[in-house]
C-alpha cells in the first residue's frame, strides 16, 4: 500500500514538472539562440532577482511569449530590449545602459573599493607611525621602575 502511494506521488510530481516547460518552435537555430540570450538578459519584474528564463512567474511566461512573438516578426535584439524597457523600465535589464541615471550603478562599486583601500592605507600608515614613536621613552621614570619590579616578580614566581 505504501509503495502504491509513493508511486502515485512520484507520478503526480512528474506531471507538475512537465507543466512548467515552455515549448516554442523556431525557424532557425539562430532564432533559438537569440530567444535564450534575450530571456537570460531580461529580469523578471515580479521575481526581481531572476531572469525570465529561470522564473516561473506568470509575467515571466508572458514576457517569454512576447519575445517569441517579436522574434517571429523578425525584430532585432535591440528592438525587443527597447520594447521591454519602454514597457517595464530600465529595471528589466540585468545590465542597464550607461546613462547619467545609471552611472552610479556602474561606478559606485569601484569608488567604494577605492575609498576603502585609501582608508586602509591611511590607517596602516598611522598605526606604523604610532608603533615607531612608541617605546620605553614614553614611560616616566616611576612607571619604568614599576614595570621593572613587576617583571622581576614575575621571574621569581616562575
Amino acid at each position: 500500500m505504501i509503495r502504491l502511494i509513493a508511486a502515485l506521488a512520484l507520478v503526480l510530481a512528474s506531471f507538475a514538472s512537465v507543466a512548467a516547460i515552455d515549448t516554442y518552435e523556431f525557424d532557425s537555430e539562430e532564432q533559438r539562440a537569440r530567444f535564450y540570450y534575450l530571456s537570460t538578459e531580461l529580469r523578471c519584474p515580479k521575481c526581481q532577482n531572476q531572469n525570465i528564463a529561470d522564473s516561473n512567474a506568470p509575467i515571466a511566461n508572458d514576457l517569454r511569449r512576447e519575445i517569441y512573438r517579436m522574434l517571429q516578426e523578425d525584430r532585432s535584439n535591440e528592438e525587443i530590449v527597447d520594447f521591454m524597457v519602454a514597457r517595464y523600465g530600465e529595471f528589466v535589464r540585468y545590465r542597464p545602459a550607461l546613462t547619467a541615471e545609471t552611472a552610479i550603478l556602474w561606478f559606485a562599486p569601484a569608488a567604494f573599493l577605492l575609498v576603502g583601500l585609501l582608508a586602509l592605507v591611511f590607517m596602516l600608515r598611522r598605526r606604523q607611525k604610532a608603533f615607531k614613536s612608541a617605546g620605553d621613552d614614553h614611560l616616566s621614570p616611576d612607571e619604568q621602575q614599576r614595570l621593572q619590579s613587576l617583571l622581576e616578580k614575575k621571574d621569581r614566581n616562575d
